[in-house]
């Protein structure tokens, strides 16, 4: 799943054997600590922007692609909070031939004066001295995204280069910088009457796994800014290619914009969205929400334009209001008899897109990622708000209220019917003295950490699988047949399927509400299927799957893809497996071998269970010589509208996407 669906945007990953790299390395902590005394030469204290370099991890997540793309978001987010103070309204994002990138943008651009504690120039103190910045209650920031003041010296620090000019109080001011480290002084270059920051920086070679910016990663997140960001202009300029590209986003509606944006190809219950907004002191709320046809909820949060992913006060707050005023509403008007059960949270959010944005003073964030919002008061705020407004506006517009209590009842009562299916599921697990699916082949391991389960595709690769693999620490599950897509179903269906209990009970981790990744048997499940059309169905509705019902099992990357070549090619006692026709087009060049030569064999697969079982083992199973992917979720919002053009009901969408996308397609079978 590539290009916009960030669930799929997956990173090409070796794997190594893991049972033997924990080995190695429990083994090497035991015989270090015999060898090595513990004294004063032991603590190196690092100065500087040092600590960022050595751990660059701990400031941006990771070295990956994610972390990569997050120091732009860093640089825009110092831009982003120019427009909340209502100093800036355009900032330009362009994407250079040398892959730097430069951030410019229309704000009063930082101060340059000298620095009274710092004796240095305030601009210099920003780039280079961690937790600096006009965040902390000087007033320069009434409210901003930035709480720890590392954004710009963490990107200065893990940058090859970092150049910043500043126009402000008529002259233009430079200075660069390497590696964090200050190169010059800063000096004027020019006069100008005209104001902002412009910051280019080129990502270090030394850090990062990957140096290639995605273009439509960062296209979605701009997106996101720029709707939450009601009137300011984002352009985001690519300058890479043989034809420049360029996107601009500015939306006047604000989130009202972007809930309709992401419910543009659902049904939705009622045409406009619900808005609420409220205020208490200095913390700001707004509220834009939608009921869909679909069975699934999309809520995305956000604390000064921040998305926070793993929610947090503010949607604890929501959800609690939400509840209780449908619930109120519905004994009100006697929707519930007293003889009912109320509605649960899951029911009165089934089909709800909502947009939760808190703007605040001090907002308490877990991790310099943002991923939860801390703050207790922000929950009696958007609790007391919603509370109050929704119910005024179910009051005032029946119809519609009458529409989504339908909803809610009906997702109730299916609520009620997997209930049952999962009870009567652990009935029958009872009764069967393993509680595990008859064509599970199990491993011996019994720490998830080193478990890897593969979901196979058919009973002839499966029963290959399972000669070939390891019985350490490979499962082998064999599939049949096309599972439920789940796209289309509640979840009361997905109890009762045939095709996905034997996943579920598998994994032992539940599913919905109920799922506990602390109970997951395996910490790799790895989906492995036929390279050909069918393959790719079977990989979509499992993956269709995983994120309706499994979602956090994405978000702790335990979820992978099998590889397995569709070549192979032979001359002589000589041979080698290939992926694809370009791989196998490639290797035949780099050996001097030539596809008219007669001693030359070309086997395709047409299946895995063409394959023997060491062949399978050698090419797809073994840690040593296999490639698998790595499922990662990067953006929640654009994987659910891709899961929902390929896999629901309407058919207009998934004819776009493969109008679209036609062209990429590789190896289908004819």
């Amino acid at each position: 799943m590539a290009d916009e669906l960030e669930t799929g945007k997956t990173n090409n990953e070796t794997d190594l054997n893991v049972s033997e790299t924990a080995a190695d390395s429990n083994s090497g902590a035991i015989s270090g600590a015999a060898e090595h005394t513990y004294n004063e030469s032991d603590i190196q204290v690092l100065e500087g922007l040092e600590a960022v370099r050595k751990r660059p991890g701990m400031y941006i997540g990771s070295t990956s692609a994610r972390g990569l793309h997050h120091l732009v978001y860093e640089i825009v987010d110092n831009s982003v909070d120019e427009a909340l103070a209502g100093r800036c309204d355009t900032i330009i994002v362009t994407l250079n031939s040398d892959n730097s990138v430069t951030v410019s943008d229309n704000g009063a651009g930082i101060p340059v004066g000298i620095h009274q504690q710092m004796g240095i120039p305030t601009v210099e103190v920003v780039h280079t001295v961690l937790h600096a910045g006009g965040k902390f209650g000087g007033g320069g920031y009434t409210v901003s995204g930035g709480l720890h003041g590392v954004g710009a010296s963490v990107v200065n620090a893990l940058s090859e280069f970092l150049e910043v000019e500043v126009s402000r109080d008529g002259h233009v001011y430079y200075q660069r910088y390497e590696r964090g480290k200050t190169c010059s002084p800063l000096k004027i270059i020019g006069d100008t009457d005209a104001h902002g920051t412009t910051t280019t920086f080129k990502p270090d070679y030394q850090i990062f796994e990957e140096l290639v910016f995605d273009y439509n990663t960062l296209l979605v997140r701009f997106r996101e800014m720029a709707f939450l960001t009601r009137g300011v202009k984002i352009i985001l300029n690519d300058n890479r290619g043989e034809s420049p590209v360029s996107e601009t986003l500015h939306y006047e509606g604000g989130i009202i914009s972007y809930v309709e944006y992401l419910n543009r190809k659902e049904t939705v219950l009622h045409s406009t969205p619900i808005y609420i907004t409220g205020s208490k002191d200095t913390s700001l709320l707004e509220v834009a929400m939608q009921y869909n046809d679909s069975y699934v909820e999309n809520i995305y949060c956000y604390a000064n334009n921040i998305i926070n992913n793993e929610g947090g006060t503010h949607l604890t707050g929501f959800r609690a209001a939400l509840t209780k005023v449908f619930n109120d509403y519905a004994r009100k008007y006697n929707i519930l008899k007293d003889s009912d059960k109320n509605l649960a949270g899951e029911d009165v959010r089934e089909g709800l897109t909502a947009i939760v944005s808190v703007k605040l003073e001090n907002p308490q964030f877990e991790g310099q990622t943002k991923e939860k919002l801390g703050n207790s008061d922000i929950r009696t705020l958007v609790e007391t708000v919603v509370g109050d407004k929704l119910e005024a506006f179910l009051e005032e517009n029946p119809q519609v209220s009458k529409l989504i209590l339908e909803k809610c009842l009906t997702a109730a009562r299916a609520r009620e019917a997997a209930k049952n299916a999962r009870e009567l599921t652990r009935r029958k697990s009872a009764l069967n003295s393993t509680s595990l699916p008859g064509k599970l082949a199990d491993c011996s391991e019994r720490n998830p950490a080193l478990c890897e389960l593969f979901l196979v595709e058919g009973d002839s690769a499966g029963g290959s699988a399972k000669v070939g693999r390891n019985r350490e620490y490979q499962a082998i599950l064999a599939l049949w047949g096309k599972m439920l897509n789940v796209e289309k179903s509640r979840i009361d269906k997905v109890y009762s399927n045939e095709k996905l209990l034997p996943v579920i009970l598998a994994l032992g981790a539940n599913i919905g509400a109920d799922f506990d990744c602390e109970k997951l048997r395996y910490h790799k499940i790895i989906i492995m299927a036929d390279a050909d059309v069918d393959g790719s169905h079977i990989r979509m509705l499992l993956m269709t799957f995983f994120f309706r019902y499994m979602r956090p099992l994405i978000e702790n990357g335990y979820l992978y893809l099998a590889q397995p070549p569709l070549y192979k090619c032979e001359k002589g006692k000589e041979f080698f497996y290939a992926l694809d026709d370009n791989e196998l087009d490639s290797k035949i060049a780099e050996k001097g071998w030539s596809r008219k030569d007669k001693n030359i064999s070309i086997q395709r697969f047409k299946g895995l269970g063409e394959m023997s079982p060491e062949q399978l083992w050698e090419t797809t199973m073994n840690p040593d010589t296999r490639t698998i992917l790595k499922v990662d979720l990067q953006n929640a919002a654009t994987a659910n509208e891709i899961f929902s053009d390929l896999m629901g009901d309407n058919v207009e969408p998934r004819r776009e996407f493969i109008h679209e996308n036609a062209k990429l397609a590789q190896n289908l079978d004819i």
